[in-house]
């Protein structure tokens, strides 16, 4: 945790439903360290209501007091082996021995010496493309294979300490807190990849058979298979599908939609568990109203920008950030829009505020609708600014975008609204997040807005650049 982002600890707080939070933490720019250090005067200050005040202390001092206990019984382990061996004797001495051997392993383990072309890309400190990400889980796993004395079957704890190993000594592969859990699974994955074809190891032989794996026997399709199978049928799925485990986990995505506090975590991992099925409706072109219907959290913009993020592996959010902060004053100074009426109505708004936060974020608002007429595109395809919706497509409705009290945006598709978002920023990534995550086509009409936007965002070698 001490190494953790302001953003890992906004994330942190959002699975421990205290959501309210995050905003005060992003401003105080809290990080890990920050969290840990945080005494009761300071959460008095950061936090206004008593049960969030509690709730926050109470998990700060569980983690310090784990820390203490995980650093207490290495060192009790270390020195009872040495100075007290009489004591362990029978069956405790081999689980002593095997924990001991973990802890041991805990210690000592180290990244292992990456290739030269991995180190280059590693030492740009960019996120890898999907080739170079399935290269450096190779490595790894083959590491740790090495470490376990050959055994294919670590345990979580280990798949742990490799990923933070991992994380903490190049930290851009965080990405913005969701990258411990991308290296954990494709490093997991990576192992069943291992294990599958293998016949003749006991252990893996021993764990098929415990899981119901059986020599020649054909795989049997799975639930989700047989259930889309019959809805392409045009036909009802059998009685056997009902309580089936797809249709529990989107009962209870439903069910924890409609509260007021989420368990986050637990819905990231049933999202993770339900993708398959939701990309086939996606790309069967299932209507739009029944994909949201089944799984509602795509309406929240944390899952929009998620899904991406797992289709393409790029912070969608993180990315919009930069190009606003980056292209702002270039489009706000370009000669086309000097009359647009976004831009009048920009400059009248200036004059009434001083603070420096407040003008960046006016501007970048400015910069973001003003991108179609930089580009030539229809702008209706892209925002409707004060003005009611008429594009089918995915579309930003906006209100009010420069009063800091009574600004308004919103992602349309199919003239309904999906999200509600913070701000422009938000909303910008939302928009391209969309066009990817429902698989809608881009109309020609924008295309070269979009195309700028996503040219930046994939960081393709010669990305679009302004007229």
């Amino acid at each position: 945790m001490e190494s953790w982002s302001v953003e890992q600890v906004c994330n942190w707080l959002k699975q421990r439903n205290l959501g309210e939070l995050v905003p005060k933490f992003r401003e105080e720019e809290v990080s890990g360290a920050a969290l840990l250090a945080l005494n009761d005067r300071m959460v008095q200050q950061l936090v206004k209501k008593i049960g969030h005040q509690a709730v926050l202390m109470d998990l700060i001092k569980k983690h310090q007091e784990q820390k203490k206990g995980l650093e207490s019984l290495t060192y009790c382990c270390e020195t009872t082996s040495q100075k007290f061996p009489e004591v362990i004797s029978g069956k405790s001495l081999k689980s002593f021995f095997a924990r001991h051997k973990t802890l041991q392993w805990t210690s000592s383990y180290a990244l292992p010496d990456f290739p030269y072309d991995v180190k280059c890309i590693l030492a740009e400190k960019k996120c890898p493309d999907h080739s170079m990400r399935i290269r450096i889980i190779e490595i790894l796993q083959a590491d740790m294979t090495k470490y376990l004395a050959g055994s294919l079957y670590p345990n979580s704890q280990q798949y742990n300490i490799v990923v933070n190993s991992l994380l903490q000594a190049y930290p851009f592969l965080d990405e913005e807190g969701n990258g411990f859990l991308l290296w954990k699974r494709a490093l997991k994955d990576r192992f069943k990849y291992v294990r599958r074809p293998i016949e003749d190891d006991e252990q893996v032989l021993r764990n098929k058979c415990k899981f119901g794996h059986r020599r020649g026997q054909r795989r049997k399709p799975s639930l989700t298979e047989n259930k889309l199978d019959f809805q392409e049928q045009g036909k009802e799925a059998p009685d056997h599908f009902k309580g089936s485990a797809m249709d529990l986990h989107i009962k209870w995505l439903n069910q924890e939609y409609m509260k007021t506090q989420r368990n986050w975590q637990e819905v990231d991992n049933r999202m993770n568990v339900t993708i398959e099925l939701r990309r086939k409706m996606i790309s069967d072109k299932a209507p739009l109203k029944d994909i949201l219907r089944i799984f509602p959290f795509l309406r929240c913009p944390y899952q929009l920008f998620r899904e991406f993020q797992l289709l393409t592996h790029m912070d969608i959010y993180k990315k919009t950030i930069e190009i606003l902060e980056i292209y702002s004053e270039n489009i706000l100074s370009l000669y086309v829009v000097k009359n647009n009426p976004i831009k009048i109505m920009l400059q009248e708004n200036l004059k009434q505020h001083t603070e420096e936060d407040v003008l960046k974020y006016m501007k970048m608002t400015a910069a973001c609708l003003l991108l179609p007429e930089v580009f030539g595109d229809d702008s209706s395809l892209f925002a409707a600014v004060n003005e009611e919706v008429k594009a089918v497509t995915p579309v930003l409705e906006v209100k009010n975008p420069f009063n800091m009290n009574s600004c308004q945006f919103a992602l349309y598709i199919e003239r309904e609204e999906l999200a509600q978002l913070d701000d422009c920023t938000m909303a910008l990534a939302a928009l391209v997040a969309a066009f990817h995550v429902f698989d809608i086509p881009c109309p020609k009409r924008i295309h070269r807005t979009l195309n700028f936007l996503e040219s930046l965002v994939f960081e393709v070698r010669n990305p679009a650049s302004l007229p």
